[in-house]
């Protein structure tokens, strides 16, 4: 926090929205419901549980975060221009930076945020546009109420880079944003980092600090792909099956091998055998924790996970704004 501004990791995600600062890390799941504003209070005999954070804005009223979905209408918007700051997104937004404050402390300063978006976004015809109406939707001075407390943050400056390339300053960088010294040789090298997401697949290949565009590729087959194995007659909302599967009360024993054999295939189809010649292959995301043991075996002990794979993206990015500072 140091020339007056608040530096901020922020990996948009379809999962689970991460920040990263000074204080530590924190995951905001990415649960939004639209409020209908009708509730049972004291029900004789029912547990009552405590509602989600609510979020109003100008767009509404919305349930954020873990269980939002048991509380109002599930919204599961997951194409990219969710991730442009429509208003449920930005919902989650405040949801994450309230809740990050609540555990933090306040933030006073005007933020300086690096975010990280899928390369689908980044790449191709409408990266400069997708871009643009992100830095656009965050740049600026946002208002809002969480549980009915008004909070207000200011960002000065919104840079933007590819959700891999994060997990790969992450491995390289320290908490300072210094090279690590056992690390930093890896920039000259030619390294895999591979993203298994809520949404996405993300395959990146960097050599010499470029990226190798034969090697980088993103698919949607992230944990989402193996939760749709599991709701297989739609039963359940994404939201409601994510949250089972991280309270491990989700039974995944079947869908899992399946789901392995999927993202195995669509490694194999983008890099083959060429990830013999990487000196590493940086796993991170949520789905790297369900997969660590396939795929370690398939990249014959150069696999490499982060302590915090969930939350490397977000780190990096943190690390990334103090090293350019």
């Amino acid at each position: 926090m140091e020339n007056n501004f608040f530096y901020l990791g922020e990996d948009l995600g379809m999962g689970a929205n991460k920040l990263y600062g000074s204080s530590g890390g924190l995951q905001f799941l990415s649960q939004v419901a639209i409020n209908g504003s009708q509730h049972l209070n004291g029900v004789l005999g029912l547990r009552q549980l405590l509602r989600p954070m609510e979020i109003k804005t100008q767009h509404g009223s919305f349930y954020t975060g873990e269980g939002a979905h048991d509380y109002g209408r599930p919204v599961e918007n997951l194409d990219f221009d969710r991730l442009t700051g429509s208003p449920e997104m930005m919902a989650l937004f405040y949801g994450s930076i309230t809740r990050y404050q609540q555990q933090h402390g306040a933030i006073t300063q005007p933020i300086v945020m690096m975010g990280g978006l899928p390369l689908q976004m980044m790449s191709g015809d409408t990266a400069k546009e997708y871009a643009n109406q992100v830095r656009a939707r965050f740049k600026g001075i946002h208002h809002w109420l969480a549980d009915e407390k008004a909070e207000r943050i200011q960002i000065a400056e919104v840079k933007l880079i590819p959700q891999p390339v994060a997990a790969l300053f992450d491995y390289v960088l320290d908490d300072k944003g210094k090279f690590i010294p056992e690390h930093a040789g890896l920039l000259k090298q030619e390294v895999g980092i591979l993203s298994v997401g809520f949404n996405t697949l993300e395959l990146l290949v960097v050599r010499d600090r470029a990226p190798v565009e034969r090697f980088t590729a993103g698919q949607t087959v992230g944990v989402r792909r193996l939760l749709e194995l599991v709701n297989d007659q739609n039963m359940y909302s994404l939201g409601e099956l994510d949250s089972s599967l991280r309270a491990g009360r989700l039974d995944i024993t079947n869908a899992l091998p399946v789901w392995a054999r999927e993202v195995n295939g669509e490694i194999e189809k983008r890099w083959g055998m060429a990830f013999k010649r990487f000196a590493r292959v940086i796993i991170v995301g949520g789905g790297a924790l369900l997969l660590s043991d396939h795929l370690t075996r398939q990249f014959n002990g150069k696999a490499v996970l982060p302590d915090n794979p969930v939350l490397s993206i977000a780190r990096g990015l943190y690390k990334l704004l103090l090293m350019k500072r």
